[in-house]
């Protein structure tokens, strides 16, 4: 099977929205409490800004959306439509990290390349843009792909915004 990759549009939202939710329940949970799962939900989800900018790809194996993720010009480095203290302001590529955003994997997917794919495919459009380096907030159980595609830790962050503390790791890599 092959995967390939398209912008997201509008249409794909709830799809996106429903495979968020799947991720976020099935992959934590060797990482995260119940409760710290259920603050990942109110904390991240989709950035409909991401598919307003044209940033924000769907991975497809033969129709059936296997993973999306998204980079972004803009300073918010995680978190939904949904999420509290959103930064829409734009990056500026000669002093400023694009984000890397939103990367969900479709659980029976998982460990098939959709987040490499995906991360190329960021890391590629960042570069066009004019970025030297991008960033990311990643969790737990994105931490060894990031590591494995050469990102490194810059700080480690803690979100209680949710209703229990959600450890995540601000990552970054130069491109």
């Amino acid at each position: 099977m092959t995967l390939t990759h398209r912008l997201a549009t509008p249409a794909d939202m709830p799809a996106l929205t429903a495979l968020m939710d799947d991720a976020i329940g099935a992959l934590q949970q060797p990482f995260l409490t119940p409760e710290q799962i259920a603050a990942s939900r109110k904390l991240m989800g989709l950035d409909s800004q991401l598919i307003a900018d044209g940033t924000y790809f769907v991975i497809e194996e033969e129709g059936v959306i296997a993973g999306c993720g998204g980079w972004s010009a803009r300073a918010t480095l995680y978190g939904g439509d949904h999420s509290p203290g959103r930064d829409a302001h734009g990056l500026n590529p000669a002093t400023d990290a694009a984000r890397v955003r939103a990367m969900y994997t479709r659980p029976d997917f998982a460990r098939r390349g959709v987040g490499r794919l995906i991360l190329s495919l960021c890391e590629a459009a960042a570069r066009e843009a004019g970025f030297a380096r991008v960033e990311l907030a990643g969790t737990l159980a994105g931490q060894p792909l990031y590591e494995a595609c050469g990102y490194t830790v810059i700080e480690r962050l803690t979100d209680d915004r949710g209703g229990a503390p959600v450890p995540l790791l601000r990552m970054g890599k130069g491109i």
